[in-house]
């Protein structure tokens, strides 16, 4: 067992933490007084092939690995986790269902421009009274010759007022629960299709959230994912094992961003005569910090690394999800604490990281229903 990262993934990960503090984080300040990423920025993320990491060359990509990929998470996460959840999306779940399932034209047209951050991807699941409990989702495709109808509302969804493309799940099947969800292709400035709402958000506020609409919107039958009814309950499991997995990854991230505010203060503020880092009870909680993203790092690298052997992994992907983002709540938390009064202050970084740390606690299921999948994995 060798548990050091190659001498490759290292260089990646100096490089990408070297944008993010050169580019990113100078930039932070605005995009969260005006609520919105920079496009600018997120272009320029895509020129340099970030977003093509996991993806063949054949398409623009770099054919990465899921443990490279994890690497690059954590430390656009470090940097500013508004950010980083718009590029998983971009590249992961907002345009994984086209490369893995969709026609050579639609990659051409679509996934392509999004791996050069020139069109831009995300994934419609949730919905009103369906979030955990994707079996539940009331959005319905109705066969109409030659075409699909769709029908329903979903919502928080990442990116939507920008999307130009949209990977939709809804239910061929309404009594089959979870195994009667398929997934579709649906383009910006199809008929019936509206974005209706923008949710404003305690975090990660600069990665804009909508609600969409889908009033009887038409697609061709192309673009059910997979060619076939029935089809998209299996491309949605192997989907979400990813998304934990990467999720932890953005959990640790937000971590070593805590850790290391938390840190910086500990040496430089002073109470009753010394640095407060100098207190045992300071150092305890550095220490709980230490130990927890050391922890992390090897439940996501493991989860990763299972993900590149093609291995089963839905016990260790909620495990690689559930920990990691707990204990980045955690340490945004302590970081809040150990600033004190100055941690609540909107000039000061640890407000800003315990609000984001909220959204990592949700998305790819929150920590009761990935302890229901632990609990099914070891046979309760």
């Amino acid at each position: 067992m060798d548990f050091q990262l190659s001498p490759e993934h290292l260089a990646f990960q100096e490089s990408v933490a070297d944008f993010v503090a050169r580019e990113v984080t100078p930039r932070i300040a605005v995009m969260e007084e005006q609520q919105a990423l920079d496009l600018e920025l997120f272009h320029r993320i895509g020129a340099l092939g970030y977003f093509g990491l996991r993806y063949p060359e054949e398409y623009g990509g770099a054919n990465g690995d899921a443990l490279m990929f994890a690497l690059m998470l954590e430390e656009f996460a470090r940097g500013y986790l508004s950010l980083a959840a718009a590029v998983m999306m971009q590249c992961l779940m907002g345009t994984t269902f086209i490369f893995r399932y969709g026609t050579q034209e639609q990659k051409q047209r679509l996934l392509v421009p999004a791996i050069r951050g020139e069109k831009i991807g995300t994934i419609a699941m949730t919905e009103p009274n369906a979030g955990s409990d994707l079996g539940a989702i009331t959005t319905r495709a109705t066969r109409d010759g030659d075409a699909y109808v769709l029908t329903g509302t979903k919502t928080f969804i990442t990116s939507a007022t920008r999307a130009d493309f949209f990977s939709i799940a809804a239910k061929t099947n309404p009594d089959a629960g979870f195994k009667g969800i398929d997934m579709f292709l649906v383009e910006k400035g199809t008929p019936g299709l509206a974005v209706s709402k923008k949710i404003l958000k305690v975090g990660v506020v600069a990665s804009e959230t909508a609600e969409i609409t889908l009033d009887g919107v038409r697609v061709p039958k192309e673009n059910l994912f997979g060619g076939k009814e029935g089809s998209g309950f299996g491309a949605l499991r192997a989907t979400l094992n990813e998304i934990r997995v990467m999720t932890g990854a953005l959990g640790i991230g937000l971590a070593r961003a805590a850790r290391d505010e938390a840190l910086r203060y500990s040496q430089e503020r002073s109470a009753f005569g010394h640095k407060i880092g100098d207190f045992q009870a300071i150092q305890h909680k550095l220490a709980d910090m230490e130990v927890g993203i050391e922890v992390s790092r090897w439940m996501v690298y493991y989860g990763a690394w299972l993900l590149d052997q093609k291995r089963a992994c839905n016990k260790e992907a909620a495990i690689a999800k559930l920990f990691p983002t707990e204990h980045a709540a955690k340490c945004a938390d302590e970081a809040t604490r150990i600033f004190g009064a100055y941690g609540m202050a909107m000039e000061m970084t640890p407000q800003r990281l315990y609000r984001d740390s909220r959204f990592l606690l949700y998305g790819g299921g929150t920590g009761e229903l990935l302890k229901n999948i632990i609990a099914k994995e070891m046979g309760m």
